[in-house]
């Protein structure tokens, strides 16, 4: 069957209209951006605060050994959990694109709304086109609205020590504008595939949650200082996740062809 764009556009604006009536799931989606973005803030406002601290030495030597007496232990320590906190952003475009595609499969076959679709004309790739771009763009605006406010904040309260803009940098913009929409592809991928699986919504949510535990694993290595992490690390896991992202595709519309569900509820 061909590929309409405008029966995948319809699919979209229909559940986009349902993301809209469902307050509860805004709200939900609204507290991660809130907590990426305050969190690290929060963090590089108290390097500012006491820059001559002398614990901040004692830890920043942990992780570098070598660091000249005469450099300034607060700004490297700024500097390395912008870079640590990178990978913990990257969870948000993974898990916001879990909790809509959720609601929009296993919720839909939860409220019965799942079945008048599936009657439609719509193909396999025009739905699941139409419910990735649902949950996708949502994701993606979030996350590059979040990091806007991320770089102004953290310029904001990191000037009177740096005294020029720290943010964004070549690592956050390129992971915030080629490895953002990857990983929310993948999230998407993974709810949606679950979610045509199981029959309730909450527990798609939970089992997809579960994808974004190696992200903060690999975050606390990072911290831990077994894992040196810089853009040739991220330009790797992107090319990983965009190999995930297309065995996503090809199992999603394999799953959600309509044909294969019918048979399979009746």
């Amino acid at each position: 069957m061909a590929f309409r764009p405008r029966r995948a556009l319809a699919v979209f604006w229909k559940d986009s209209l349902d993301l809209r009536k469902n307050v509860g799931l805004l709200l939900s989606m609204a507290v991660l951006p809130l907590v990426m973005v305050t969190v690290p803030i929060g963090v590089v406002w108290s390097y500012v605060r006491q820059p001559d601290h002398s614990d901040l030495r004692t830890v920043a030597l942990f992780y570098d050994p070598t660091l000249p007496l005469g450099a300034s232990a607060a700004r490297f320590l700024i500097d390395k959990s912008l870079t640590d906190w990178f990978g913990m952003f990257l969870v948000m475009p993974v898990f916001i694109p879990i909790l809509i595609a959720s609601q929009s499969v296993a919720g839909e076959k939860e409220r019965r709304t799942l079945e008048p679709l599936l009657s439609s004309p719509v193909s396999a790739s025009e739905l699941v086109a139409g419910k990735s771009l649902a949950a996708l763009v949502p994701a993606v605006v979030m996350t590059w609205i979040a990091f806007a406010l991320f770089c102004v904040g953290v310029d904001w309260v990191a000037w009177p020590l740096v005294g020029a803009p720290l943010m964004p940098n070549a690592l956050w913009g390129f992971g915030v504008f080629v490895l953002a929409p990857l990983f929310a592809f993948f999230g998407n991928g993974v709810a949606v595939l679950i979610s045509a699986r199981v029959s309730e919504a909450r527990m798609a949510q939970q089992l997809s949650a579960l994808v974004v535990l190696p992200l903060v694993g690999l975050v606390g290595g990072q911290v831990a200082g077994v894992l040196k992490a810089g853009l040739g690390y991220y330009a790797i896991q992107g090319a990983v996740v965009l190999v995930l992202d297309f065995v996503l595709l090809w199992a999603s519309i394999r799953l959600l062809d309509r044909e294969r569900l019918v048979s399979r509820w009746g």
